[in-house]
């Protein structure tokens, strides 16, 4: 939008469209006068902006000073002391100060005292961003029956129709869970004795309508819900008639405005604050079409059951909501400031996210999120304690701003750049009167990792930077650092997701590591996923879990802070050539989305056809590899532009379904998309910590005005 365009407010001009929806949508849910508000954001822009612009330009420094570093290295082993001793030299690895613990207050359960599975949805997309929030309960018959975690054999496939043999298989599988998580005084859940619910030890109330009744146990701070009906297709012909077991599952949910999220200009902006707003408001709608009728998705209430005593047990109905905004590094259009420069988002989204959660109070009809009255903000890729420190200012600035009492606004701080992973500690008491969560992210620390050791040497490949010591260290470190910074009981620790939405048996046989490590809360991609997860919840006490893991011995620091390095030189054509055609089909697969129809996260078939849920942190992680290879010679530009070439071809295909993909292979030198994948690739080791969002937005404007004109 042309700065003539734009209304002038004060010094900033702001793009009329989000003005409009300031003022028509914005400050009416919030009860936010206008001229405050715009003078008050105005403050905060003249006053962060510079300080925001050194911490990148210290960021950038110090990139150089590494690079340089490792160059006047070239062709000589890393001495490890020698590297080390370095960073400490330069300020970034800086020296943990005495032993602290966290003071955060007024927080929610769901973050301070339940262990679940977290979900985290692009909030642009109004119908998905309902599901998650929705997805606090689900039904376990219906995510085992619609998953492969039930083998499809012996007569249990599943079709069309309802398929009684599977549907025993379901059940069968739920009695044995139930047995485990909340036993009966005597007998099995598979008996179907109704009589002995109200005498386990774990049950804790009921609620009856006629014929249907429904008991509610906790287990590990937990609840399952029994749903009983003779009348049920289910029901009527299953033992004690149980017709379906509920579990609560995604405890939290991360509503994205970042990694998962495309949005480039201030009509982007517009859709993601307004689903945003529309959730704290509690009136976000979305209708769809399903066979053929048209259904609507809106928020659910909350859950009301009789405790033992006679009492109303009232529980949430809905997820816990978190916002992640976007980091420190990018830019919007959706205002300008007094020198015509694009505000940093970050800052904005900071202002507006929080003054939409203001409206959660105001509701006509009372869905609340905080029962605290705290406000939950994810802040992803900050590097360093000076960064959380920016962080902390920045909010208070925004609780001055709405008037809201110090540290209302919390916040959750994502270690998914080596700056903080080495400093976790001193970034954490950075922060330590608002933090409610950290957690790890494989892909965007390994994009990190690379990047800062890209003049080191070359990197293995993908497969085998997994079992280096590096990432092992890395995913304990974090658990030991938050435990001793007193988390457990104030704050989530958190790992990160399980990428295979179809493959649920494979995550059931492998995802209770991530509570068993000492997390209490872990990614999954699908609401059904959550509702399988949670039962890793019940069978492992996180918080027991991180009393045994206090008093082991901290990861190793000199681990993490070993590069995952390799000279190559047995790896064959054939291996290189492997390597390439998976990191370019990833990086095509994700981009051609995310470039054409603004899709910031899908399911993705990989190369194998095995369809994987992408974001922007997977597209780091391939981009940068490829540039670590074509900077050491382990490939070449020729080989690199061919493989993504062929490649293309294999995405289109992937893609012929889809009525509104648009085709790389016919046109490269017209796709977009596809010259979007090139810079990623060729330009990788010039972008600021190998981020891809510069590149991207970049492309996606371009796209989108070509879309204007057409």
């Amino acid at each position: 939008m042309a700065p003539s365009e734009n209304r002038k407010i004060g010094s900033l001009q702001v793009d009329p469209e989000f003005y409009d929806f300031v003022a028509d949508e914005l400050l009416p849910a919030t009860g936010l006068d206008a001229d405050t508000f715009w003078s008050g954001l105005e403050t905060i822009i003249d006053e962060l902006t510079p300080v925001n612009r050194e911490l990148l330009a210290k960021r950038d420094a110090m990139q150089q000073q590494i690079d340089e570093w490792h160059k006047a290295r070239a062709g000589t082993p890393l001495d490890h002391q020698e590297y080390v001793s370095f960073l400490r030299a330069i300020g970034y690895l800086v020296d943990a100060g005495e032993p602290f613990r966290i003071t955060t207050e007024n927080v929610d359960a769901e973050i301070a005292d339940i262990a679940g599975p977290q979900l985290v949805v692009p909030v642009s997309n109004a119908r998905f961003a309902l599901n998650a929030a929705n997805a606090r309960w689900g039904s376990l018959y219906d995510a085992l029956y619609g998953t492969d975690v039930i083998a499809e054999d012996d007569g249990c496939e599943r079709g069309g129709a309802y398929n009684p043999t599977r549907g025993a298989a379901v059940i069968a599988y739920a009695a044995e869970f139930l047995d485990r998580a909340i036993p009966l005084p005597a007998g099995s859940h598979a008996d179907g004795n109704r009589d002995a619910y109200e005498a386990a030890p774990s049950y804790v109330g009921k609620h009856e309508q006629g014929s249907r009744k429904s008991y509610l146990f906790r287990n590990n701070n937990l609840h399952i819900e029994i749903r009983t009906d003779p009348e049920h297709v289910i029901g009527r012909d299953a033992p004690g008639n149980i017709s379906d077991v509920i579990l609560e599952s995604a405890v939290t949910t991360i509503q994205d405005c970042e990694d998962s999220v495309a949005a480039v200009d201030a009509e982007d902006k517009v859709v993601v604050y307004r689903n945003w707003l529309g959730l704290m408001r509690g009136d976000l709608s979305a209708t769809f079409s399903k066979g053929d009728g048209t259904l609507e998705r809106k928020l659910n209430g909350d859950r009301r059951y009789t405790a033992p005593d006679g009492s109303e047990l009232v529980l949430p109905g809905r997820s816990l909501l978190l916002v992640r905004n976007v980091g420190h590094l990018m830019q919007t259009d959706a205002i300008l400031d007094r020198n015509g420069d694009e505000v940093f988002e970050g800052i904005l989204d900071a202002v507006i996210t929080s003054a939409c959660s203001i409206a959660n109070n105001r509701q006509t009809e009372r869905l609340p999120n905080s029962r605290s009255g705290s406000v939950y903000i994810v802040k992803p890729k900050m590097h360093g304690p000076e960064e959380a420190a920016f962080t902390d200012t920045l909010f208070a600035r925004v609780e001055d701003l709405h008037g809201l009492p110090r540290n209302t606004l919390k916040v959750g701080v994502m270690d998914e750049e080596r700056r903080t992973t080495v400093n976790l500690g001193e970034c954490i008491r950075a922060v330590a009167e608002r933090l409610v969560f950290i957690n790890t992210g494989f892909l965007d620390r390994t994009g990190d990792e690379i990047h800062t050791s890209m003049h080191a040497g070359s990197v293995l490949p993908k497969e085998a930077i997994k079992r280096e010591p590096w990432i092992n260290a890395y995913e304990d470190w974090n658990v030991d650092v938050g435990i001793r910074c007193g988390l457990p009981g104030k704050a989530q620790i958190g790992k990160g997701m399980w990428p295979k939405p179809d493959e649920m048996r494979q995550m059931m046989a492998t995802k209770q590591a991530h509570p068993e490590a000492g997390a209490n809360c872990a990614w999954v991609p699908s609401p059904t996923a959550a509702t399988l997860h949670a039962m890793h919840y019940h069978a492992v006490d996180v918080r027991q879990r991180q009393q045994q893991l206090a008093s082991r011995e901290l990861a190793s620091l000199d681990a993490i802070l070993t590069p995952p390095l390799s000279d190559l030189a047995g790896i064959s054509a054939r291996q290189v050539q492997q390597e390439l055609d998976n990191n370019a089909q990833g990086i095509l697969g994700y981009v051609v989305r995310w470039i054409d129809q603004g899709v910031g996260c899908s399911k993705v078939p990989d190369i194998s056809n095995v369809g994987l849920m992408e974001d922007r942190a997977t597209l780091r992680i391939s981009s940068q590899h490829i540039a670590n290879w074509l900077l050491h010679g382990i490939t070449d530009r020729e080989q690199v532009l061919e493989t993504l070439r062929r490649m293309a071809a294999v995405v289109d295909e992937q893609n012929a379904g889809d009525p509104l993909y648009v085709r790389m292979s016919d046109d490269f030198d017209n796709s977009v998309a596809f010259a979007a994948a090139c810079d990623l690739v060729f330009r990788g080791g010039e972008q600021p910590n190998g981020y891809t969002e510069p590149l991207l937005h970049a492309h996606r404007r371009r796209r989108k005005a070509q879309l204007r004109c057409a």
